[in-house]
This record gives structure tokens, C-alpha cells and sequence, in this order.
């Protein structure tokens, strides 16, 4: 029996694609790319925003055309199960969420082949779709945050850690297998540890998995705002091993949208933040997200926020248009933004960024980078790799370079910036492999 899969939305969502991977092909499914060639496609979906909805339809009905079983799990299926049954009966089997402890016993009734030995979810068994040097952890599940435009608490649920041994032993596993540098993810990785007795927090789950041997990096995405402690910052400030960056998805600036938003932390308590930790540490790389075209934000909302991120610049950041969301509070919010608006608004404020990331991209050339190799393209003869300020998503771009010395994917290099380009560094390797 041949399986192939398709996944959809964020990181945290290819983690979960990961597990039913390696769950199929530990049961004896053959993985295969190419969905013609398949018994049984698997769509992880996304239902996060409305584009991504959109997505996760079209995929469906892309996928229904090759005439194969077709189970739809994920974000999704968890949030749409009923409407999905009723719109889409070509699908054979919805998976929500919340059965995933028993997706081993679904997939077994899907397939119907007695040959297969069906398993559970289990980390030892993931199948990595990316890098195997730098794959991504997940260290919680769900979110207690309830911003009043999100969705994630109805489908993923109340915030809730992972078990400190178990994160920390798939780590060993992943370096055992090759990994160089750990991604860790989570809805709210900054409440990790919270709603556990250990006492034991992200900054001490960051300390151990750096005390790995073999670990060249960890980096840390998905931080909450009011939840970085000091003590956090002090952690990542003095352990080398721990990526000076700082994704913090702040959505605004406005204290009023901010309140809107019923996000905690106004405009002057987020400056002082991202003025601590510049000063803390000056080589910080900072990522952020946010949302324009809130209901009711004004035109002086907005303009805060260009002359925010033009005081306090990002190396990186994604903006989205303010998607409503049924069930959420902002759905019957007043004042909802006309669409052209909301256009406007995203089209001025990525131009802006585009200009400050240039300049801020500019600012690396001269410096030193530790690069881990990603690719190599021998007709060109560049290397692409990526250092502590390109997390691996493929949003944050890459550092491209060359190397007198040949060099294998998975080494880590010393690259002198000549060159800023875009969202990529570009230089030259300027000594062997660091290690």
C-alpha cells in the first residue's frame, strides 16, 4: 500500500504531518510523492484565516481528482468537520484533532489491509519532510492567549506543555540522526512549563538542550510579549549556543487596537521591550507579525505603526489583512474595515518594510557568519545556508556563498557578508568547517 501526503499552514502543522509519516511508514505504508501513484492521499489542513481556508479547499478538491481514498485531517477538519461531510463526500475519512491518539486504528480501517501493522503517534517514528539538521521541535499544544481575532483556541484547544523528558529525549534522537540546530515551536512557547509541577520553564528546557552533544544551535519562535522574563533574555544573552532571535509576534502597536485585539501589553510597554532587549544584546535579529485593517483601527492607528517599525526595525516581518473569523470576538466587532482599506494598508506598510529590512540586511555586510549548509548547487557552485538570523521556514531568506574548500550539507562554515540582496546575505566562506 502506497500513502502520500499533503501539508498544509505552519510549522507546528508539519510537525503533526511528520508524526503520521513516520506512524505510516513504521506500519509498512510506502511514502510516496507522487499522489498519482498513491492508494491513500492525506491532506493536513489549515484553518487558521481565510486564505488559508481557501487553500485547504482547493487542495482538497485537487486531490479528490486522482480518484484515490482520501482522508482529510488537521486545523480544518478539526474546526469544519460537519460542513466538510456535508460540502465534500468524495472524502473517505475525517480525522480531527482530537483523534489523533487513535489515528493509528482510523488509518487501519482506511486502508483495510491485514499486511499492515498499524502504530501510534510517536516521535521515535517521525519522519522528517525537511532538513534533518534543523528540524523543528514542538514543545506545547493549544493557547489560553484568546485574542479576539484568533481562532487557534477553538481548534487546537487550552494551552498545554509537553513533558520536559520526553522533549528533551526526540532532541537526543534528532542529533543522534544528524540535527545541528533545534527549532522550538509551540502556540506560546514562552508559557512552556507554566501548567507543569517540574517548575521548570522554556529557559531551562533552552540551557539542557544546549548541554546536548552536537548541538550547534537551539532557537526559540512564537514568543508572547509579556510572558519574556528577564531571566529568559539573561539565558539567551549568556548561553552561545542559543539563537539571538527573537520572533514576537506583536499584531500592533495602537494601545487601543492592542485592546481591541485583548492583547495584553500596550505601545509603551512593547518599546520597552524591544528596547531592553537591543540593548541587552545589540546583534539581536527580531521577527514579528502583524495584522492590519482591525476593526475600528483609524488611520492614526495605522500610521503608528509605520512610525513604529520605522523607530524599532525588523529583520523580518509578515503582515496579514484582517481575516474575521466566525465564533471569535472580533467577528461582530463594529467599524469592521472595507477590504480595499485593509489592501492599502498591507501595500504601504510591507513597502515600508522592504526598505528598512534592505537597509538593515546592508548592515551585516562586513560581519562574520556561522553558517550551517542547506544546498549546494554545483553549476553555479554556490552554497545556501543559513546562521542564527535566518530561522528555517523559508520566510527569513538565505546566506548565499562560495567555498574554496568543498563542503557537505550539514557542515557549518564561516561566511564573510559581502553582499545583502533582498532578504539573502551573500559572501564567501573564509575558512574550513567550524565543526
Amino acid at each position: 500500500m502506497k500513502a502520500g501526503l499533503v501539508s498544509l499552514g505552519c510549522a507546528k502543522n508539519l510537525v503533526d504531518s511528520e508524526f503520521i509519516l513516520g506512524m505510516l511508514s513504521a506500519s509498512g505504508v510506502e511514502i510516496v510523492s507522487d499522489p498519482e501513484t498513491a492508494d491513500v492521499i492525506i491532506v493536513n489542513t489549515c484553518g487558521f484565516i481565510g486564505s488559508a481556508k481557501q487553500e485547504t479547499l482547493d487542495t482538497i478538491r485537487e486531490m479528490d481528482q486522482y480518484g484515490k481514498k482520501l482522508v482529510v485531517t488537521g486545523c480544518y477538519a478539526q474546526r469544519y468537520r460537519d460542513r466538510l461531510l456535508q460540502e465534500m463526500p468524495a472524502i473517505d475519512r475525517i480525522v480531527t484533532l482530537q483523534e489523533y491518539p487513535r489515528i493509528h486504528q482510523i488509518l487501519y480501517e482506511v486502508f483495510q489491509d491485514p499486511g499492515l501493522k498499524f502504530y501510534p503517534l510517536k516521535y521515535e517514528n517521525r519522519m522528517l519532510s525537511g532538513s534533518k539538521y534543523t528540524p523543528y521541535v514542538k514543545i506545547s499544544e493549544g493557547c489560553d492567549n484568546h485574542c479576539a481575532y484568533c481562532a487557534i483556541p477553538l481548534i487546537r484547544g487550552r494551552f498545554q506543555s509537553r513533558d520536559f523528558d520526553e522533549i528533551m529525549d526526540e532532541c537526543r534522537l534528532l542529533v543522534r540522526n544528524g540535527a545541528k540546530e533545534i527549532n522550538l515551536i509551540g502556540q506560546d512557547t514562552t508559557r512552556y512549563g507554566s501548567d507543569l509541577p517540574t517548575g521548570k520553564r522554556l529557559e531551562d528546557l533552552l540551557e539542557a538542550i544546549t548541554e546536548i552533544e552536537d548541538v550547534f544551535l537551539v532557537r526559540v519562535l512564537y514568543l508572547y510579549p509579556d510572558e519574556i522574563t528577564d531571566r529568559l533574555l539573561e539565558t539567551m544573552r549568556d548561553n552561545p549556543k542559543i539563537a539571538k532571535y527573537f520572533d514576537i509576534p506583536i499584531q500592533h502597536i495602537s494601545s487601543s487596537v492592542l485592546k481591541r485585539m485583548n492583547r495584553r501589553g500596550d505601545e509603551s510597554f512593547l518599546k520597552s521591550l524591544f528596547a531592553k532587549i537591543r540593548n541587552m544584546m545589540p546583534e539581536a535579529i527580531f521577527r514579528t507579525t502583524l495584522i492590519v485593517g482591525f476593526p475600528g483601527e483609524s488611520e492614526d492607528d495605522f500610521q503608528k505603526l509605520l512610525d513604529f517599525i520605522t523607530e524599532y526595525p525588523f529583520h523580518r516581518l509578515g503582515a496579514f489583512t484582517y481575516s474575521r473569523e466566525e465564533d471569535t470576538k472580533a467577528y461582530s466587532y463594529p467599524e469592521q474595515i472595507p477590504g480595499a482599506i485593509s489592501t492599502d494598508r498591507y501595500d504601504r506598510l510591507m513597502k515600508q518594510q522592504k526598505k528598512l529590512a534592505r537597509r538593515l540586511n546592508r548592515a551585516e555586510i562586513g560581519k562574520l557568519h556561522q553558517a550551517i549548509v542547506e544546498a549546494h548547487d554545483p553549476e553555479s557552485g554556490f552554497y545556501y545556508g543559513r546562521s542564527y538570523a535566518f530561522a528555517p521556514d523559508d520566510i527569513d531568506g538565505y546566506i548565499v556563498f562560495q567555498s574554496r574548500k568543498e563542503l557537505s550539507v550539514g557542515d557549518i562554515a564561516q561566511v564573510l557578508i559581502k553582499e545583502a540582496i533582498g532578504y539573502d546575505l551573500i559572501g564567501d566562506a573564509i575558512d574550513h568547517e567550524v565543526k
